[in-house]
């Protein structure tokens, strides 16, 4: 059962709920080492020393990847049952574990196991948890507040990719892996035992700080969108027409954005542009994104949920038809750009769509099967890629064929505005 306290871990002068905003950025940041974006840092060292082909490195990355997709439903129904403070702590040495293992790595076997650690605890597990415990504290204010925890995934982005790089180049990969996996256990892991919380109610406070008096009075609205908040058990969600087509949606992005950013540097290759160019290209869609994710997260609060989402499913078609055409400097930044913003959007309403539609109590089960199919999305996502360049050398096919996702997720989209009870 989940554990409650009565009694906040420190006095803060402000709404505790904010530094659990802090602490799930922080969470999200250290997903790090389980994500493409970081992992695909190590693929060429791996392929130089151990003398293993790429295709068989990136089929290892996406069987551990669909595997640990498959088992993300199950630590869902964790958090729902454990709460997720208890879930942070395992989660963190958990992964910690897994970046242990990887500096160990001998063969395939090993490396595939070490591959399906870090995407279950890192990519799959330190998102997961952060994005059920950030709505447990907002309502009236979860878009702002999921925009401020999604600062740890933009400067995780930003920020691992070159440091693994200047790691690897100074100590190995060996070493770089314990670094992360040391730095887990004495950073991330201390904190969320210390100092999450699973829900306000545990600590006398209610969600948005409504429990305060001039809370009450001056923000009466919101306080009336907290009565409201209804939760929908896994097997009530499954019964309306709305998770469905938004667990659809989760999937597009998780497969189309995995494929572009593991094969960026070919695709741009092909266009004539250097490996640096499409480095470079990553980080702007980081530095880009970050923003456009706080405007949006205000937004949400204002503006339909679906409406949002069906509006970056149009970007996502923009940027996938650009691609084709980027074969200067200039194009690919502002290739960076139109992908960042999308990106941004992207992150911040696939968050906030299920406490929003679904509520708050069986919120870890509900997220964990959106994780799941977002990470089975991202599994797939790189092969098509692949096996269009060894039939047609190149990915103009591929990226107009890849134009039928965002299509279908606009009207998955505008076709899912928020269920009702008697929807079931």
């Amino acid at each position: 059962m989940k554990e409650a306290t009565t009694s906040k871990p420190i006095g803060t002068p402000f709404f505790y709920g904010w530094l659990i905003v802090a602490i799930a950025a922080l969470g999200v940041f250290f997903s790090g080492p389980g994500q493409t974006y970081s992992v695909s840092v190590f693929i060429d060292y791996y392929i130089k020393d151990f003398e293993w082909s790429r295709s068989l490195v990136s089929g290892i990355y996406s069987s551990a990847t669909l595997l640990a997709g498959l088992l993300l439903s199950v630590i869902g129904r964790m958090v729902d049952k454990h709460g997720q403070r208890k879930m942070a702590v395992l989660v963190g040495t958990m992964l910690a574990v897994a970046c242990f293992w990887n500096s160990f790595i001998i063969g395939p076997i090993m490396m595939f196991i070490g591959f399906f650690l870090i995407r279950l605890f890192g990519q799959g597990s330190m998102t997961l948890v952060p994005n059920t415990l950030v709505p447990q504290w907002f309502i009236a204010k979860r878009g702002r507040a999921l925009s401020f925890m999604a600062i740890g995934g933009f400067l995780s982005s930003a920020a691992f990719p070159p440091l693994n790089a200047w790691m690897i180049t100074s100590f190995g990969w060996q070493t770089t892996w314990r670094i992360w996996g040391t730095i887990l256990l004495i950073v991330f892991v201390p904190l969320a035992y210390f100092f999450v919380r699973n829900r306000p109610e545990d600590i006398g406070l209610l969600p948005d700080d409504a429990s305060n008096p001039k809370k009450v009075k001056e923000e009466k609205e919101e306080l009336q969108s907290i009565d409201e908040d209804v939760s929908w058990t896994l097997k009530e969600a499954m019964r309306t027409r709305a998770f469905w087509l938004i667990l659809f949606c989760v999937s597009i992005p998780a497969l189309v954005n995995t494929g572009l950013t593991f094969h960026l540097v070919s695709i741009l290759g092909g266009n004539g542009l250097s490996t640096t160019t499409a480095a470079t290209v990553l980080s702007i869609m980081a530095v880009v994104g970050f923003p456009v994710t706080m405007v949006s997260g205000f937004i949400l609060e204002r503006v339909k949920v679906h409406i949002v989402l069906a509006v970056s499913f149009l970007g996502q078609i923009t940027f996938i038809l650009m691609l084709n055409h980027v074969n200067t400097f200039i194009l690919a930044v502002l290739f960076g750009i139109i992908w960042g913003m999308i990106g941004g959007i992207e992150r911040i309403t696939l968050n906030i769509i299920w406490p929003d539609y679904f509520g708050r109590e069986h919120l870890g089960s509900i997220k964990g099967v959106a994780m799941t199919t977002m990470v089975i999305g991202s599994a797939f996502g790189p092969l098509p890629f692949g096996i269009a360049y060894d039939i047609f050398g190149g990915y103009t096919e591929i990226l107009y064929l890849t134009l039928l996702f965002p299509i279908l997720g606009i009207f998955a989209a505008l076709f899912a505005p928020p269920p009702e009870r008697n929807s079931q």
